[in-house]
């Protein structure tokens, strides 16, 4: 009992405290008021679909949505995205806009619309197919074709219409997400000069000779170089990045600041480690509901008091789910003593089903599990449950929770955010992480178990260790993880960017706000 009561006790004291949160609300405050600020993404942060009771309105479960959405909602202002949902072209109004949220409207959602090949072939095809294999050292040949990359430009320059819309004449902050956008930046930047741009580039940045094979290399790099500020998870990302302009195209170098300088402007580059809402999981996590969700689990699953882990994942090939799968094996052929007492759950969440190489990993972990389930099937017990469907939060928490151990072995990754929504949830401080060393979260959770995926037999080592492992041996390790995240979680990572910006003497918006403040009586 003492336990859970400093648990208690210890959430408490956490509310007292000021939020990340906070924090980022008066740095919008007190930095950014009067100033404009446009998100860009190609997903958008709320869809409408058709029901049979009408038209609903869904917000999609994603970290980016929860980094973003406080901040439209605090300065008013607007998110640029690709309206993918059967009813998004119903509710918007002449612009392609729909305030949002629908419960209490505080920004407003500006609607792209992409005909289905441009789609395909920007999104599919150079996006998926392309950029995201030659960024992932996953040993997965990417593919070029010239028709990819024209939609590719093409799409940007969709965008880049709508974005130039929303700002019009004035200046305004640019938020732009991921690698659909690399043309984007200088496409704004050549037809509003007084645009401030940021751009958060989610997944790995390769090194040199890697990208060297990307066939429209200059053009690519001259589009991210039409940034103000450039951001990566890790430090090693933006090295990369910056030993790839030096050798690839026409720009000054300056490693010591990280700065570039390229057609008279520069592009800072910075890394900022995306994080989770801890505040939020931990909350959900403590409550009464999800020991309830726990036990309806264990009986869909048929666990029984098996030993669990559980691993959670989209199904691409950069999650090594496959070895992960092979580890388990491994796991059961060395330690014949689990055997029977031990439950792997893996959700495989169906991921870009019209690409064929993620139709044919779905077959594959289709295949292999049951293999290792048939292998060693003891009566009615099986060491694999392999769910092939997407889970809402409020399903994947209980699975955290009951778990003894959770497997995150990418193959490589820029972050990883299931790593920190599993710690986020042990609101018991119980579990142990068993965390790739390729992963960008590796740099930060260090107290995990940190495992190399190709290795099936270290992986099978941890598996055991943490199922031997003391309970307060877990606790400890548990409490550290969490400090960590608590401490930099997604509030922080919005906060450190912005902060950036308005701490930075790129921003051209900022002298232009203070006189439009000044002459209207007031101060910024």
């Amino acid at each position: 009992m003492r336990m859970y009561g400093d648990i208690t006790r210890r959430n408490n004291m956490d509310t007292q405290r000021t939020s990340e949160r906070t924090k980022l609300h008066n740095l919008l405050a007190h930095e950014f008021a009067g100033t404009r600020i446009i998100a860009v993404s190609n997903r958008e942060p709320y869809i409408h679909r058709r029901v049979q009771s009408g038209i609903e309105c869904m917000q999609p479960a994603s970290g980016l949505a929860t980094a973003l959405d406080p901040i439209l909602r605090a300065t008013g202002g607007t998110w640029v995205a690709h309206g993918s949902g059967d009813a998004d072209r119903s509710v918007v109004n002449s612009r392609n806009c729909v305030a949002v949220p629908p419960d209490n409207p505080e920004y407003m959602l500006r609607r792209v619309w992409l005909d289905r090949n441009t789609e395909k072939r920007y999104y599919y095809g150079l996006a998926n197919e392309g950029l995201w294999p030659l960024c992932h050292v996953a040993f997965h040949r990417p593919a070029f074709r010239l028709a990819d990359w024209e939609a590719y430009r093409h799409a940007n320059e969709i965008f880049a219409e709508a974005v130039l819309d929303e700002a019009g004449d004035d200046p305004a902050v640019v938020f732009i997400e991921d690698y659909h956008f690399a043309l984007l930046p200088r496409m704004l930047r050549e037809r509003n000069p007084r645009l401030t741009i940021v751009h958060f580039w989610h997944i790995p940045w390769p090194n040199r000779e890697v990208f060297r094979v990307f066939p429209w290399g200059e053009e690519l790099l001259d589009g991210l170089l039409g940034n103000d500020l450039l951001g990566f998870h890790l430090q090693y990302h933006c090295s990369n990045f910056l030993d790839t302009v030096d050798r690839g195209v026409e720009a000054r170098v300056d490693n010591e600041r990280s700065l570039i300088h390229r057609k008279g402007t520069a592009t800072r580059v910075a890394a900022f480690p995306i994080s989770v809402d801890y505040a939020a999981h931990n909350a959900h996590a403590s409550d009464s509901s999800v020991l309830k969700r726990m036990e309806e689990w264990r009986e869909k699953l048929r666990l029984g008091d098996a030993r669990v882990g559980v691993g959670i994942d989209r199904a691409d090939y950069t999650k090594g789910i496959p070895e992960r799968l092979r580890a388990i094996d491994r796991f059961l052929e060395t330690c014949p003593e689990h055997r029977g007492r031990m439950v792997f759950v893996q959700v495989a969440v169906p991921s870009r089903s019209s690409i064929s190489e993620y139709r044919r990993l779905g077959r594959e972990l289709n295949t292999l599990a049951e293999s290792i389930n048939r292998r060693w099937r003891c009566g009615s017990w099986e060491p694999i449950r392999l769910i092939a469907e997407h889970l809402p939060q409020a399903e994947l928490i209980p699975l955290h929770r009951l778990s003894d151990f959770c497997l995150v072995t990418s193959l490589h990754d820029g972050m990883n955010l299931v790593a920190k929504e599993y710690v986020a949830s042990r609101s018991d401080e119980d579990g142990v992480l068993i965390l790739s060393t390729f992963t960008g979260a590796a740099r930060e959770l260090a107290n995990a178990l940190l495992v190399n995926p190709y290795s099936p037999d270290q992986v099978a080592t941890a598996i055991r260790k943490a199922l031997e492992m003391p309970r307060t041996e877990r606790a400890g390790r548990m409490r550290v993880l969490r400090r960590t995240i608590e401490a930099n979680d997604v509030y922080h990572w919005a906060k450190s960017i912005l902060q950036c910006v308005a701490d930075s003497t790129l921003a051209p918006w900022q002298e232009a706000v203070k006189s439009a403040c000044a002459s209207a009586g007031s101060t910024l």
